[in-house]
């Protein structure tokens, strides 16, 4: 059973303070319980419900409505909302996405990430609704109020349709592309950035050599030579420690000499020196850019070939 703050709860419900106060005291939205020094705490369930309030609110509903509303109601209100006079708004598709977590209900899971995919394109569904609905889960695990299990069906998910995504793009030669190796380091095992990444590329026509998670040092040498890629991409999240990151980073940029480097994740902006063929990236949408010019910059040389032919 979870234990949140009312600040907990603004974060994770994008709901002000003062909102929830209000909701609670005037319309007994949620019922939280005093400690013995008289601070409001919340369990899972107000937090699910305060999602599901937010979601209709969001959509039209008028708080007074939604007040008298059963829990069963309530969800069944939830999952028959239109959507499409909300086209351009993604708070609900988070909270949806969060309280399905909560409830451990996959299939309205996998209904709403089909949903933003067919309302949006994966990419701004990936970008306006799952990023999002990641850095909401990372807050609460380090509130502890996410168990492994929630966690497991949500990572599997996402993994599950980012591979899907990708293995339905067109292939691309390696021979006529630009060349990618992406990795993760020996111990690293969060690989949804990663390939997100993968279809970043392969979208944009590069040609990807995805290695994935835990991949030793020592073979990347290897793969570098017979490969040849342009550039050589990792994420450093929870692995190497925190104090190893600059070496990690320098033995890797002796491995790869003649190869770009580009380096992602939080413990990628511990690093205080770069090597020469190294480059950091602090947003996801940075690299998105880098892809994308990098085509555009191919098709541009392309176009006179093509002219004088």
């Amino acid at each position: 059973m979870g234990h949140f703050s009312i600040s907990d709860l603004e974060q994770l419900s994008g709901i002000k303070a003062h909102t929830i106060r209000i909701w609670e005291q005037r319309y007994g939205i949620l019922r939280p319980v005093r400690t013995a020094t008289n601070i409001r705490t919340y369990c899972d369930d107000d937090l699910r419900r305060l999602l599901n309030v937010a979601t209709l609110c969001d959509r039209g509903y008028r708080i007074s409505q939604v007040a008298k509303l059963t829990e069963q109601e309530l969800a069944k209100a939830v999952i028959s909302c239109d959507d499409e006079s909300h086209s351009h708004r993604y708070c609900h598709h988070v909270n949806g996405l969060l309280a399905a977590m909560l409830e451990m209900n996959e299939s309205r899971q996998v209904c709403i990430m089909n949903q933003v995919v067919e309302q949006y394109g994966f990419e701004q569904a990936v970008l306006q609704v799952v990023y999002p609905f990641l850095q909401r889960i990372g807050v609460m695990w380090q509130a502890g109020t996410v168990n492994p299990a929630q966690e497991h069906l949500v990572t599997h998910l996402i993994k599950q349709k980012l591979m899907a995504a990708t293995d339905a793009l067109p292939s691309v030669q390696p021979a006529t592309a630009r060349r990618w190796v992406l990795f993760l380091p020996e111990g690293e095992m969060h690989e949804l950035a990663l390939l997100f990444m993968n279809y970043v590329l392969r979208s944009r026509g590069h040609h990807v050599l995805y290695l994935g998670q835990n991949l030793p040092m020592a073979e990347l040498g290897q793969v570098c030579t017979a490969y040849q890629p342009y550039a050589v991409v990792t994420v450093l999240t929870a692995v190497p420690e925190r104090h190893e990151v600059q070496d990690f980073v320098h033995q890797l940029g002796q491995l790869c000499p003649d190869v770009q480097l580009y380096l992602y994740g939080p413990l990628a902006q511990l690093v205080t020196e770069l090597p020469r063929n190294a480059a950091r990236l602090g947003l996801i949408t940075e690299f998105i850019k880098l892809a994308s010019d990098l085509t555009l910059a191919e098709t541009c040389v392309a176009l006179p070939e093509l002219i004088e032919r």
